[in-house]
């Protein structure tokens, strides 16, 4: 595996992820397919200067997609819900 600049892809902002901002203080990224919980914890970490406490992963399938007379698969992917210690928000800027 590469440096951990290369684990964080970019963070997801649906309404979904919002809620869970607000509430229980989780955020939301897609990760690197190869990246680790480990490598995961350290890269939020070092990039954005916070405590985490929690890092749940789960892999993304592809969705099905038709483009006019053909279909083909979509990308697999990997999102990783990263809870962080209260008062602390990464500053995504």
């Amino acid at each position: 595996m590469a440096g951990l600049h290369n684990v964080i892809i970019r963070a997801i902002t649906t309404e979904k992820s919002e809620l869970l901002r607000a509430e229980q203080n989780v955020f939301v990224f897609e990760v690197a397919k190869t990246s680790n919980k480990v490598q995961i914890r350290q890269a939020i970490e070092s990039a954005f200067g916070v405590k985490v406490l929690d890092v749940r992963t789960l892999r993304v399938r592809g969705k099905y997609r038709r483009f006019g007379a053909r279909s083909g698969l979509g990308s697999e992917w990997k999102k990783a819900y990263v809870r962080v210690a209260d008062g602390q928000t990464p500053n995504f800027q």
